[in-house]
């Protein structure tokens, strides 16, 4: 438990929520590419030529909420790179170490070409590689990537933590409070034009309520549509009609639409292949497979039951294009103007903010602030009901606030829902969060961009949209290379994303734990000259480090899968004998500059609101000063100086501090030594967006991979060896969004998806 000093505000405990669902984003939820055209009719050149103040708009933080839980301090980097050239003889004549080291005939091609390679393994952690170096004394050769994956594995547990001791009891607080409110508001309203809107309402709290805990009844008068919400979710098979939302509700589309409409399946098609039943067009349609538990929410019945409740409160939109849902959305904040309420509120919302970011979708911050400009500060449904003209002059209102930037509702072809913005516009009661990755995809995918020369639509991104977007002229190559860059307007979208993107300042970069990750691993993107070591200035090394990359984010996106919005498409024993053992550290100075920044802002906004235990302070703690190390060890290396012996030390023991950190990230789950490595291994997944025709895009990471590296120490040249990701892209059907045990099963069997083809570059047997 966290411990307890001797002041402490309400407020701080929101801190630690937040704080690690930062690193978040945002997804867990992923990015969303349902059909999705971000302005209104389809003008795709105007909303990216101002994405610019869109997203600007975002950096800022809604009134009443607390801006930062820290300050991002940064480190500084010097260095001038002169590590000399060096060549690798024929045979390997020059390698002081060849000796030790047995690889195929095509791992010999390219280390002799690359001076490194990458070789799939087995291993399950990054600890084992090094560790099983350490008795073979073998020379250490520490990756970004492994620094990377261990802060994925503390801010994982953090805010498992801070979810299962604090966020939970707070949820459940939030549903009795909610629920009671709305059903005084539906008594109160019975018998009036508002009866539908609060009966609404009462189910959307019923629905929320039952999905934390199955032991709250129900209200008679909404058990048939709460029941048949339930078994929607509980099947979780995909987009159907809400039966809450739709209920009751005026129909809104004139007959001739609905006319128009029938037969016509939604665009692309079912992932059957049969045609969607006859819908009216306005209605409201949810992913029901949204709500399978993935990310650490698999790991018990309490998380859950925590990961549905909050993904249904995420998702649900309250639409402003129909006066009902309007007046359910108006009706619930008008009950969380109560103060008592609010509080509650704010303590699960504020802290994800902070962590993730603000809610993509208009919020109770939005609406209360419109309340109070046409209903006054004294609401309550007598004062509702007393004007509607006040009714008529809130909708008005609500409908010119600005939509959201991604889209992550369901909503049909172009040609039967051409306003995109009045599609998704909307209020939700606990909205996921926008992020930098996921308005990326959605301006990337149909309908912002369109039809390739063959008709084909571009329904699912690729991971490699980000880090060309980053930046990353190698990724966009690849992109090039696989015919991406066709789709109408791709290009010109993607120049725009890079544009506004190069012009981030670093206050930006750092708002929040979660763009603070896509910072660490901006630089990533960037190409090494002249100067760095020979293994680092080829092509290959370029595909790795975007390897690097994506591996990182897919961790991201998997710690943060349930509050980051979706886009949907339109040590061990010393060695035996005296070698020289000495290793290297991939020379990436600014990754670990900012990874020790951001690991510092991580303990001193939970510490300073008591949210951490003594032992989390400790392992953040040892975190950042290995993090230093490694950064000063870089720069070091990169201007040709000579390490200390301690610092060659630091080198070598890496194995067993990285255990450490294993160990204690799992400890509060019964994991205790590495006997039980097979319980949590490093292979992850996450599905990061959606194609409504049936299918969401996978990213994963999977079994740690060798890389062997030709390295200079003392003017000799050895081979070390370290580890690395092997990342993972693929399609998969949206009713199966694979869980981390089911991708740890699948990656057993033969039919385990391949590395992706760009890999092979720097990839062999």
């Amino acid at each position: 438990m966290p411990k307890q000093k001797a002041k402490k505000s309400r407020g701080v405990n929101v801190i630690l929520i937040i704080l690690i669902v930062a690193l978040v984003g945002l997804a867990g939820a992923g990015v969303y590419l349902y059909l999705a055209n971000y302005s209104s009719g389809g003008k795709t050149g105007d909303i990216i030529q101002n994405i610019g103040d869109a997203i600007g708009d975002l950096v800022e933080p809604p009134v009443a909420v607390a801006s930062r839980f820290a300050d991002y301090e940064a480190v500084p980097v010097s260095f001038t790179a002169r590590v000399p050239i060096y060549a690798v003889e024929a045979d390997f004549a020059n390698i002081t170490n060849r000796d030790k080291f047995e690889f195929s005939s095509s791992a010999e091609e390219l280390l002799a070409k690359d001076a490194f390679v990458v070789i799939p393994a087995a291993y399950k952690e990054f600890f084992s590689v090094y560790e099983s170096n350490r008795y073979d004394n073998i020379p250490n050769f520490v990756t970004t990537d492994s620094i990377l994956h261990n802060y994925h594995l503390l801010f994982d547990h953090l805010l498992k933590t801070v979810e299962e001791e604090y966020l939970a009891a707070e949820l459940k607080n939030l549903n009795a409070l909610m629920l009671a409110e709305s059903e005084k508001q539906y008594e109160d309203l019975r018998g009036t034009a508002w009866e539908n809107a609060a009966k609404r309402s009462v189910g959307f709290f019923a629905v929320g309520s039952k999905l934390l805990d199955s032991s709250i009844e129900t209200p008679d008068y909404v058990s048939d549509l709460v029941n048949a919400e339930l078994a929607l979710i509980a099947a979780h098979q995909g987009i159907a009609v809400s039966p809450l939302m739709n209920a009751g509700a005026r129909p809104l589309t004139p007959e001739p639409a609905r006319q128009a409409y029938a037969g016509q399946a939604m665009a692309g098609g079912r992932s059957d292949g049969e045609q969607a039943p006859v819908n009216p067009v306005e209605n409201l349609e949810e992913d029901y497979s949204q709500y399978i538990p993935r990310g650490h929410y698999d790991r018990s019945e309490e998380l859950k039951a925590y990961f549905k409740s909050m993904m249904w409160y995420g998702r649900m939109t309250f639409r402003f294009k129909s006066d009902d849902e309007t007046r359910s959305a108006l009706l619930i904040t008008v009950a969380l103007m109560n103060e008592s309420n609010k509080d509650v509120w704010e303590r699960i919302y504020e802290p994800t903010n902070f962590f993730v970011g603000k809610s993509d979708d208009i919020s109770f911050y939005d609406l209360g602030k419109l309340v109070e400009q046409v209903y006054g500060l004294e609401t309550d449904s007598a004062g509702i009901l007393g004007d509607e003209n006040k009714f008529m002059n809130f909708w008005e209102g609500a409908k010119k606030l600005a939509p959201p930037q991604i889209n992550s509702i369901p909503i049909f072809d172009e040609s039967l829902n051409p306003d995109r913005e009045r599609e998704i516009l909307g209020f939700r009661f606990m909205g996921q969060r926008f992020t930098l990755d996921a308005s990326v995809f959605q301006r990337l995918v149909y309908r912002e961009v369109k039809e390739n020369p063959d008709g084909a639509r571009r329904m699912l991104p690729k991971g490699l949209d980000i880090p060309a977007a980053m930046g990353s002229a190698e990724a966009y190559s690849i992109l090039q290379q696989a015919g991406e860059t066709k789709y109408e307007n791709y290009p010109e979208n993607m120049g725009k994303m890079r544009e506004y993107i190069k012009g981030l300042d670093a206050e930006t970069w750092t708002q929040n734990l979660y763009w603070g990750w896509l910072y660490s691993i901006l630089p990533l993107t960037g190409k090494k000259d002249y100067g760095y070591p020979v293994f680092m200035t080829n092509l290959a090394w370029a595909r790795k480090e975007i390897n690097t990359y994506l591996g990182s984010w897919a961790e991201l996106k998997h710690d943060t899968i349930l509050y980051a919005k979706q886009v949907y498409a339109e040590l061990g024993g010393g060695p035996q004998e005296q070698v020289d053992d000495r290793g290297y550290v991939e020379p990436n100075p600014y990754v670990y500059a900012r990874l020790a920044a951001l690991t510092k802002m991580t303990r001193e906004g939970l510490d300073i609101r008591d949210l951490l235990s003594d032992d989390n302070q400790d392992n953040l703690a040892r975190m950042e000063e290995l993090t230093l190390s490694l950064k000063t060890i870089s720069e070091k290396e990169l201007e040709n100086v000579s390490l200390t012996d301690d610092e060659y030390e630091i080198i070598r023991s890496f194995g067993g501090q990285l255990e450490h950190f294993w160990i204690e990230a799992f400890r509060n789950e019964g994991i205790l030594s590495v006997s039980q490595l097979d319980d949590r291994p490093a292979a992850i997944i996450a599905d990061v967006a959606t194609d409504p025709r049936g299918y969401v895009l996978e990213e994963g990471v999977g079994n740690v991979s060798e890389i062997l590296v030709i390295v200079p120490i003392d003017g000799a040249l050895r081979i070390a060896k370290g580890g690395a990701f092997s990342y993972y892209e693929f399609p998969w059907p949206m009713s199966d969004r694979l869980t981390d045990g089911k991708w740890r099963e699948l990656l057993e069997t033969a039919d385990a998806p391949e590395l992706p083809d760009w890999t092979q570059e720097f990839t062999a047997e």
